[in-house]
């Protein structure tokens, strides 16, 4: 696995350098920024913003790095004004791009949500990706296993899940193959590496507080 949860095997498009850690990859796991008419750094999370491209990859620290050492200056060749909370905007975005292209799932017939509808849809093997809140009950969300050969992903929370499938909150969900599924895993994939660090730490404060986790 690469930086940001992408698998270094996949060959195929485009590839750039990373502004923070000097490595080539592939476009799909790394994030493209470009320098708007204010000489600002912007997030191009979709990649189709007007301007030369700077990239670096789906990793926090990475983020971080690019941030703290003035990268963008050099990668833009002039000084240029990286904004506050820049990482944070990021992860706000992917995350956004994530619950869109799961609703446009839901939406097409390919993704359901609600623990006995993704237990059935596992049971007749038409599941590829199992998804489960990261703040939902360990308890609950071990009851349920990653289709073989599928992907798992269980770094978004109740409400980001319950966002996408039209409700307050959603602890499981599940996706077909097929349509978007792709993108959809590609893209988490990305917000995975931004937040997995943040979220970690999150748990770990909360395991200590004595927090509670979403049934269901």
């Amino acid at each position: 696995m690469g930086r940001g949860g992408a698998s270094k095997d996949r060959s195929d498009g485009p590839e750039r350098k990373c502004l923070a850690t000097g490595e080539v990859q592939p476009k799909f796991g790394l994030i493209r920024f470009v320098v708007g008419p204010d000489d600002q750094v912007v997030p191009d999370i979709a990649g189709k913003l007007p301007g030369r491209g700077m990239y670096v990859a789906a990793d926090r620290d990475a983020l971080d790095t690019a941030v703290k050492k003035k990268l963008f200056s050099r990668g833009a060749k002039r000084q240029v004004t990286v904004p506050d909370g820049l990482v944070d905007e990021v992860e706000r975005q992917l995350a956004r791009r994530v619950v869109d292209l799961i609703a446009l799932s839901r939406k097409g017939g390919r993704a359901v949500a609600g623990y006995e509808k993704v237990k059935n849809m596992l049971a007749v093997e038409e599941a590829q990706v199992l998804m489960q809140a990261a703040d939902g009950s360990g308890r609950g969300k071990s009851k349920l296993s990653t289709p073989h050969f599928g992907t798992y992903i269980g770094w978004l929370t109740a409400d980001e899940l319950g966002l996408a499938f039209g409700r307050q909150t959603v602890v499981h969900g599940a996706l077909a193959s097929g349509g978007l599924t792709q993108r959809v895993v590609e893209e988490a994939n990305r917000l995975r590496g931004v937040r997995e660090n943040k979220v970690a730490d999150a748990a770990g404060r909360d395991k200590k507080g004595g927090r509670g986790h979403l049934e269901g």
